[in-house]
């Protein structure tokens, strides 16, 4: 779509408001490892706040979810970004607290780490966030109610690629915004400015996409349903058949499913491991600097647009999604183990393979997943999907962590081992299913 007829059209206000919330978030990313050092924590103590973010959204995301078909999508979305807003606060109202120590441990596993009132204050910031963290799926289901079949697909094209411009520019611009008096406190001024300015967007721009006034008097005064005054949606989700949703253990029996999931666990998982371990190896061992840090991260996230735009494109009209989750697969395992060196030629190539592969393999295995059941069930099989993801994301976050004190750089080997074992459970699945 010209980039005119975008600024025109009813896509751009919630493709906004995805890029900023992603924007937000990237752009504390750089920075965020060497702010829990700064406040007596270490590697397993960052690998614990990160994994405190998805385990929060695990629980919160379905609820907002479920509150955006009774309440509607923008009111919703309002509360997501007022949640993001108050955690960076909170984040900003650490650097001002007395660093008072609360509690210190030191052992061979975990390292020696102290718990100060700042790092307490983190923790609630990022439990806030990740319990209102619904935002994405609530700007997914937004861009569903105001999608038809015809441009569906180019439609979550869009917003695949305002979430990977998040990325991009986050890092790269927090990277170069520590260097300036401020230092490590910038991003997190502008993280919570972004947040205020999706607000903004939210209740100006973005148009209700279910809109409803009913009558409330069956509800309590003090019901969220009675204070919007909304009526109650009974919304069916592709999942739902006969509005009956498919229970887990029905998914499990679909064949090909219980390989596919266990393909998005390990991936979720070995990801997770990376974006925990990587941002301390590099501060502790590698020495580098925000700066540094984030255009690394902003040069993966660019490679990762290029292999999922053009690359891909070309490809999937040669290949079939099999060969291409399976080639994707070799490119993780193979940049996984140059993560292991230090020579910045060496993590570049790390970074070029890891981008492409991921970019290739990720979007095949979806396709795969997408032609699995009937079309009715795949609302369900994508929701348990996702939540293999989430669940991974816990336990990597919390596992990078620990193995990063405990064992340094080898981490990166084990990342290797699990897009190995990757690859052979796609060999058995490209056999079960037809595309």
């Amino acid at each position: 779509m010209p980039a005119v007829s975008l600024l025109k059209s009813d896509l751009f206000p919630i493709l906004t408001v995805n890029f900023l919330g992603i924007l937000g978030y990237s752009l504390v990313v750089p920075v965020l490892v060497f702010i829990v050092a700064d406040f007596g924590g270490n590697g397993f103590v960052y690998g614990v706040l990160g994994a405190t973010y998805p385990f929060f959204q695990f629980w919160g995301a379905p609820r907002l979810g479920k509150l955006s078909d009774e309440i509607g999508r923008k009111r919703v979305l309002m509360i997501t970004q007022l949640g993001s807003f108050l955690a960076w606060s909170l984040f900003i109202i650490a650097f001002f607290l007395p660093k008072s120590v609360l509690f210190e441990y030191r052992s061979s596993y975990l390292g020696e780490l102290a718990i100060t009132l700042p790092l307490v204050f983190l923790f609630l910031a990022r439990t806030l966030d990740g319990y209102t963290g619904g935002n994405i799926s609530v700007a997914n289901a937004y861009l569903s109610d105001i999608s038809t079949d015809e441009n569906r697909s180019k439609n979550f094209g869009l917003l695949g690629a305002s979430t990977s411009m998040g990325f991009v520019i986050g890092p790269a611009v927090a990277g170069l915004f520590t260097a300036t008096y401020l230092g490590m406190t910038l991003p997190l001024y502008l993280a919570a400015a972004v947040a205020f300015l999706s607000i903004w967007i939210i209740y100006y721009r973005l148009p209700e996409s279910i809109p409803g006034m009913v009558n409330t008097e069956g509800h309590s005064s003090k019901s969220l349903r009675r204070i919007f005054q909304v009526e109650h949606k009974n919304c069916h989700s592709e999942g739902m058949q006969n509005g009956n949703e498919a229970s887990f253990k029905q998914t499990l029996r679909l064949v090909g499913i219980p390989s596919m999931y266990l393909i998005y666990f390990l991936t979720f998982l070995a990801f997770s491991l990376f974006y925990v371990a990587f941002p301390v190896y590099a501060s502790e061992h590698l020495s580098w600097s925000p700066f540094e840090l984030g255009l690394f991260l902003a040069y993966f996230s660019l490679v990762m647009i290029i292999a999922q735009g053009p690359i891909l494109s070309k490809l999937s009209e040669k290949f079939k999604s099999a060969p291409l989750l399976l080639s994707g697969s070799v490119l993780l395992a193979i940049g996984f183990c140059l993560l292991k060196t230090d020579h910045i030629l060496m993590l570049g190539s790390a970074a070029t393979l890891m981008a492409l592969g991921n970019g290739v393999m990720w979007p095949s295995f979806l396709s795969l997943l997408s032609k699995v059941g009937e079309a009715g069930t795949q609302g369900t099989i994508q929701g348990y999907g996702a939540s293999m993801g989430s669940l991974a994301s816990v336990f990597g976050l919390l596992l990078g962590g620990l193995l990063v004190e405990s064992i340094g750089n080898v981490v990166f080997v084990f990342g290797a081992v699990l897009f190995g074992l990757i690859f052979f459970i796609a060999v058995s699945v490209s056999f079960k299913i037809t595309e």
